[in-house]
């Protein structure tokens, strides 16, 4: 077994609560390396199709990687899979914190949850000793609540927790699963398919640590990442992931009243300057990670009273429940952040319903009458913190809006469908594809719908230094945003793969590995003599697996698609004029699929791309 690895994964079964250990072989780590690719393979190999995402059915794995656990920074991350109730597809979510780290740390690879437990249930890991516990009287607590009182129960204070809230108990579809206090693997309804399991909380405590082949060298990368790379990511400490949100409103960029626009007139108000100047209390961090991106707010007083228990709004969050909603007032969206961080919210999708909500009302398809006499108009943020507030509880119009666009479409009717903004009905993230040309393209073809982390941002094409991270794959020369070439195309299925190897490993995004930097540490981590084309493959070989458990369960080449919003051009501002062209974005769509080995017109991986990728096994599935 290589190193990084320990061998070991834990299947629980709820249902009767038996629980077992699994040992795969070499070649299985190899080929799926982890995270993502963990997920991907497990999915597809024992889900059953057509399966209900909230019945038993349904299979919860959680994944680290190589990486997770490893003293370097980025190393704190890790994946949670699913099919997703809000998709019905594919459905994975990574978060940073501590959690899939004291997961590797404790000596296991990976958690596959299956079954339904009869009441309430937490599942409690100590290094090799793991056991089923009683839920009930945590249940309906909220994040952190759960949290302490576990870690009392079970006499532990370095306990780590992947638990859900009160919205993942209600089986809201975009509810999340949180990692400690405010780590969130967000998207794509997985907080939901947790509750439906009856699963509050993995609760672990990791004693045993991490094996590496090669420590001189992981050591030589610490030294380089907090000293010689700072200036690459001390914006972001300074000023999270926030502190970038003036420049974007400036272009264009910035989502705006539902993406009706891409600038906002009050954007300094909610920055990540005026943040620190302000609010912010504090910085945390991810295991072993010097970046500390993370924010801690407190607002002492007022309506929007928030503590710093909650964290604080990263740049997602002040988009989705501020300038999308049109909302300036700082305390109104950490107040916002802090109810999703204690019930169990996904920021993005929980912001999306309700600037969805705002528009359907100021268009008057919904009156006060409709949401419980609320008077939801863009830049009410006593409105959006209220809507959060029922949306969680599923108490009058949450209820409603729990349960997804589609609902509240067949509620109120046809016209309400051109507001939704998704794309395989998962809400969009804060980024304007409008302003960022490959992003769309990546958004309609995400396996997951809708998401910005495993994509192209297109202003980083733009320079010479922004350029650099792609190198490695032969994309050598800067193009402009706004265009969707085939150079583009070609750039953007290559950044994918770059983000998807990384999700896979356990690696977070922000410290600035280039893709040669990635093959270093996985050869320092494992010991393999591995190479970047190697480790490219696995990538395509996740990706290709998520597209195939999406053709399976009924998603097709039709679904690979945007809003029309992103259609029609702005009316002002540096972008005034600005659209996509229909016929280019389906041309670049079916030039996607054949660069990623898939039929041009089905969006099928081919049986030459299954062997390709040595997975015939796939290509007699897909046939």
């Amino acid at each position: 077994m290589a190193n990084g690895y320990s061998g070991n994964i834990l299947r629980v079964n709820l249902s009767n609560s038996k629980i077992t250990v699994e040992h795969p072989d070499d070649l299985f780590y190899r080929r799926y390396l982890g995270g993502w690719g963990f997920v991907g393979y497990y999915l597809l190999t024992e889900l059953k199709q057509g399966i209900d995402p909230l019945g038993p059915e349904n299979k919860l794995v959680f994944a680290p990687g190589i990486f997770s656990g490893v003293q370097l920074s980025g190393s704190g991350r890790s994946a949670v899979g699913a099919k997703s109730p809000l998709t019905g597809g594919f459905g994975e979510a990574d978060a940073g914190g501590y959690f899939g780290a004291e997961l590797a740390r404790a000596g296991w690879d990976a958690i596959i949850v299956e079954g339904k437990a009869k009441t309430p249930v937490y599942l409690s890991i100590r290094d090799d000793k793991y056991e089923l516990k009683d839920a009930s009287h945590v249940w309906g607590k909220n994040i952190l609540d759960t949290q302490e009182i576990l870690a009392k129960e079970l006499g532990e204070s370095r306990t780590r927790f992947s638990v859900i809230g009160p919205a993942g108990e209600r089986l809201v579809v975009f509810s999340g699963i949180g990692n400690d206090d405010n780590h969130f693997h967000g998207r794509a309804g997985l907080g939901a398919v947790m509750g439906s399991k009856n699963l509050k909380a993995v609760a672990v405590r990791g004693t045993v640590g991490k094996d590496v082949a090669d420590e001189e060298k992981l050591k030589e990368l610490r030294n380089w990442v907090a000293k010689e790379a700072k200036p690459l990511w001390e914006g972001m400490q300074n000023y999270g992931t926030d502190g970038g949100l003036l420049n974007l409103s400036e272009a264009s960029g910035l989502p705006t009243r539902n993406f009706k626009y891409g600038q906002f007139e009050e954007a300094q108000k909610i920055t990540g300057q005026t943040m620190a100047e302000t609010i912010l209390v504090g910085r945390p961090t991810c295991y072993a990670c010097v970046i500390r991106c993370k924010r801690e707010v407190e607002i002492p007083d007022g309506p929007f009273k928030t503590d710093k228990k909650w964290g604080g709004p990263e740049y997602e969050t002040c988009g989705s429940l501020g300038s999308n909603c049109g909302i300036s007032d700082l305390a109104a969206i950490a107040k916002g952040n802090a109810i999703c961080n204690a019930e169990g919210l996904d920021t993005i999708g929980a912001g999306m319903i309700i600037s969805f909500t705002m528009e359907c009302f100021e268009n008057g398809l919904i009156s006060e009458n409709d949401i419980g006499g609320i008077k939801a108009n863009f830049g009410n943020g006593e409105a959006m913190v209220k809507l959060l507030e029922l949306l969680a509880k599923r108490e009058g119009i949450g209820d409603l809006l729990a349960q997804g666009y589609q609902a509240c479409i067949a509620k109120w009717g046809k016209k309400a469908e051109q507001y939704a903004i998704h794309s395989k009905w998962q809400p969009m993230p804060m980024h304007e594809p409008r302003y960022k040309f490959a992003l769309g393209l990546g958004y309609a073809i995400s396996p997951t719908g809708a998401d910005h982390c495993h994509n192209l941002h297109d202003p980083g094409l733009e320079t010479e230094r922004g350029l650099g991270g792609m190198r490695p794959y032969g994309v050598l020369e800067t193009m402009p945003a706004q265009v969707l070439s085939p150079a583009k195309v070609r750039a953007l299925y290559y950044q994918t793969m770059s983000v998807i190897l990384k999700n896979m490993i356990g690696m977070c995004m922000f410290p600035p590995f280039n893709p040669n930097m990635v093959t270093d540490i996985v050869k320092a981590v494992t010991g393999w003599d591995t190479s970047l084309f190697e480790l490219f493959k696995a990538a395509e070989r996740g990706w290709t697996m998520a597209r195939a458990f999406n053709l399976r369960e009924g998603l097709t080449a039709a679904d690979d698609k945007i809003p029309q919003r992103y259609f029609e051009a702005f009316t002002s501002g540096p972008l005034k004029g600005v659209a996509y062209d229909p016929e280019n974005f389906e041309r670049s769509k079916k030039l996607y699929y054949e660069l990623a080995g898939w039929d041009k017109d089905t969006g099928k991986p081919t049986e030459a791309k299954c062997i390709d990728l040595d997975m015939a096994w796939l290509a007699e599935k897909m046939a």
